[in-house]
């Protein structure tokens, strides 16, 4: 999370994120999914912007008109839990100026609702640690304690159980979104449960080392295959990804996005090129594009090269 500081004024961005592994442990009995996943932040951001409302009104603004900026926003939602937290008439505008695709399994709104709690907290100076803005935010998403952990976790129980893993380098991945949305929900109906889940420690070890062959052949998506019945545009994404030779690719989260794990920021480039995005802007030795599309290709797939977030 990186900021700028203005008078009263703050503005963050909300990077997106990637499963390695996802496997579906069992129902559990309040309707959700005991999971086990490798999440790794990644640098395509969204950005909000605080401001003080010193009336005590909660309002938001966001730049897409295709996204609602009422009560079931998750970053109302994360405002509204931390005020009641404090019980204080605490007040603020906010504007969510949107990059990260929506229902294509990157937890931007998870993700948005991670950095309002952190935004407000410091903008309202409150002075909560981040266990317990963590603890709020799992009350509002599932995924929302992951963006509290340093850029990768092993997380387990519906998400929220977080356990900071250290990778040993950076990885570089190029995303892509075929433009198609995805129902969570719809998606984890049709999920088949495994009699023998994937065992997901050869991957932990292989972040650890940095071992990005290692890491390509042991991804692992349980949700991949329903997706895939309920929008084929994912599984045509992925196979033109694989045709593309790099270490693995991967659905990620519920969809629809699909990524290439690259051996380095040239190959991820190469990649990109070869779905047919124009890149001709980014060079092997820049750094990852982080809050705008590396290109759109002429199907109407939206690419983006990223680096993995320390």
């Amino acid at each position: 999370m990186s900021r700028d500081r203005i008078a009263d004024a703050l503005s963050l961005l909300a990077p997106a994120k990637v499963n390695l592994f996802l496997e579906v442990l069992g129902k559990r009995p309040d309707g959700y999914h005991d999971l086990a996943t490798l999440m790794v932040a990644v640098s395509l951001y969204d950005r909000l912007d605080f401001q003080g409302d010193d009336a005590g009104r909660l309002t938001l603004i966001c730049d897409d008109v295709h996204l609602s900026c009422g009560s079931d926003n998750l970053v109302l939602r994360a405002a509204e839990r931390l005020r009641r937290h404090v019980n204080q008439s605490l007040g603020a505008r906010i504007h969510l100026e949107k990059r990260i695709p929506m229902q294509a399994g990157l937890a931007g709104g998870s993700s948005d609702a991670a950095t309002t709690l952190k935004g407000l907290n410091e903008l309202w100076g409150l002075s909560l640690p981040d266990e317990e803005l963590a603890r709020l935010g799992s009350e509002v998403g599932s995924d929302v304690p992951f963006f509290f952990a340093p850029g990768a976790a092993w997380c387990t129980g519906r998400g929220e159980k977080v356990e900071p893993l250290t990778p040993s380098r950076p990885l570089d991945f190029v995303l892509a979104s075929p433009g198609v949305g995805l129902s969570t929900a719809e998606v984890f109906r049709r999920v088949r449960l495994p009699e023998q889940p994937v065992d997901g420690s050869g991957l932990r070890r292989a972040i650890e080392r940095g071992d990005v062959e290692e890491i390509g052949r042991r991804l692992h998506n349980r949700l991949q295959a329903p997706a895939e019945e309920l929008a084929p545009a994912v599984r045509d994404v992925y196979e033109r990804l694989r045709a593309t030779n790099p270490a693995g690719c991967l659905m990620t989260g519920s969809g629809s996005t699909v990524f290439a794990l690259c051996r380095d920021r040239a190959e991820a480039i190469r990649v990109a090129r070869q779905l047919g995005a124009d890149v001709e802007g980014l060079s092997p030795h820049d750094e990852a594009v982080s809050d705008v599309p590396a290109g759109k290709a002429a199907d109407g797939l939206t690419i983006h090269v990223v680096k993995s977030c320390p």
